[in-house]
């Protein structure tokens, strides 16, 4: 059987049809830019939900325009009344823009580990309320000063300046140290690389008592509540779940720094109760690491501050006697 092949017939524009000159041909438009958040490992985060960082620009050798999203509703940050996003937003925002920065424009290898020495943060309350839609936000980052090397070791400190739109949403800091796999294991020991089980939680570090009721704490979930009282006015047992899907995201072998911020609002708000007051800002020091194993006290109390509108509480954590961090939080009471 032969396939006998016929040359396709040539068409005819229909503007040639009516008599029209054939316009000239256009290009495609062009497609519209997409947006989506960072790759997770870059913010050193296991779940998609949990990066708030879209993206990123380089405007000088050390200073970033980055880009990021704020969920309107969000299942652990979030305010009492659910009219404002939680200030801590702009903590954890931070954080995850200097990690992002360090692997994207420094080189740092995605297997390196992250030290946090502090982190630092100031929220214009009025700038926090939640729209009708997800709020975005750019991040004005600049890097304090050059990062410095010493063989593969990064240190750096990372200024952010977050507007919303045109108005500032949030200021703040965060000084970073990195160094490869290798040489964390040898500071850290043979220590496991995961959050302990339950059960291994209970019987290492069990105290007595329940955990303080949510609404004394600022909280609305039992689950998310990380005190428990010590019996000593103005101190508290660290007791988070080890599982709680936002505060232990993902494997590590020391409690996160977040979870540490999030204890110090918690005390914050103990002392207040039954006023329930936001974080608006705080600044954090991390003295060493927070052990999994170890029992951790938590101890506030009140320290006189220039606003007479604000609390200033002083938060401090220890573990067998030494401190672990330190944090100085600026609360103002919620408006209901």
């Amino acid at each position: 059987m032969t396939l006998l092949a016929y040359p396709a017939p040539a068409l005819t524009p229909v503007s040639a049809t009516l008599g029209a000159a054939p316009g000239p041909v256009l290009p495609p438009a062009p497609a519209p830019r997409l947006t989506s958040t960072v790759a997770k490992e870059y913010v050193h985060r296991a779940c998609h939900a949990e990066v708030f960082i879209t993206g990123s620009e380089a405007l000088g050798d050390t200073t970033f325009a980055v880009t990021a999203q704020w969920p309107r509703a969000h299942t652990f940050f979030s305010t009492p009344d659910g009219t404002r996003h939680d200030p801590m937003l702009a903590a954890e925002t931070i954080r995850q823009a200097g990690l992002y920065l360090a692997h994207t424009r420094f080189g740092v290898p995605l297997d390196h580990k992250f030290m946090m020495w502090n982190l630092d943060y100031v929220t214009h309350v009025r700038r926090l309320s939640i729209g009708a839609m997800p709020t975005d936000l750019i991040i004005e980052a600049t890097l304090v000063p050059q990062p410095r090397r010493i063989r593969s070791t990064v240190d750096f400190t990372l200024s952010a300046i977050i507007r919303r739109g045109p108005h500032l949403a949030a200021t703040g800091e965060a000084r970073f140290t990195t160094v490869p796999d290798t040489t964390y294991r040898r500071l850290r020991g043979a220590r496991p690389e995961s959050a302990p089980t339950p059960e291994t939680a209970a019987s290492e570090t069990a105290v007595p008592g329940e955990p303080l009721p949510p609404a004394r704490v600022g909280r609305l979930r039992p689950c998310d509540v990380v005190l428990t009282p010590t019996g000593t006015p103005g101190t508290w047992h660290l007791t988070p779940d080890p599982w709680h899907p936002i505060l232990f995201d993902h494997a590590g072998d020391h409690i996160p720094g977040m979870v540490l911020l999030e204890a110090a609002r918690q005390a914050t708000n103990a002392l207040t109760a039954p006023i329930t007051v936001s974080p608006t800002a705080a600044a954090t020091t991390f003295h060493r690491y927070a052990e999994h194993d170890a029992p951790t006290t938590i101890t506030a109390r009140h320290t006189p501050g220039a606003d007479p509108d604000a609390l200033i509480t002083t938060v401090t954590g220890h573990q067998h006697g030494e401190p672990i961090f330190t944090t100085v939080l600026t609360g103002h009471p919620d408006q209901r």
